[in-house]
């Protein structure tokens, strides 16, 4: 039997829906990493500072992150990482509903790994999660955990 390492993946959607579809993609694709949802800037945060209720939160392996969320979006969440010397390497995904062009150069200029694009077929939304599953947990070499 594999021994393979468990990727946290910390996913920042305020979507309950879209959760919903995350966590069945995964499923479905017997991706067995485990996913930490929370739903808004703050929380995510919070979370990656281990703060305020998440002081057992392990540290991500890989962020993804939704645009437009409340209390605090995530272009701001974004700049916030990419600027924390203790956060920066952590890599971000931009899975949002967003095609506008300005969203994409911003993202990439705050230092965004990749943006895509969340489809609205189901299986296609099922096939770009098990995608940016296969890059970035079997493809890309993640920086070692703290």
């Amino acid at each position: 039997m594999e021994n393979l390492a468990v990727v946290d993946v910390l996913l920042v959607e305020d979507d309950p829906g879209d959760v919903v579809l995350i966590k069945e993609a995964f499923e479905f694709n017997k991706v067995h990493n485990a996913l930490h949802v929370v739903s808004d800037g703050v929380e995510a945060m919070d979370f990656l500072h281990r703060r305020d209720g998440f002081a057992d939160a392990p540290r991500p392996d890989l962020v993804l992150l939704d645009l437009n969320l409340p209390r605090k979006d995530g272009r701001e969440v974004l700049e916030e990482v990419k600027a924390d010397r203790e956060l920066r390497t952590i890599p971000i995904v931009v899975l949002t509903t967003s095609e506008a062009e300005e969203d994409i150069l911003r993202s990439y200029d705050l230092h965004a790994n990749a943006y895509v694009t969340k489809p609205v077929d189901f299986d296609r939304f099922i096939e770009v999660v098990r995608l940016i599953d296969d890059f970035f947990v079997t493809v890309v070499k993640l920086p070692q955990r703290d």
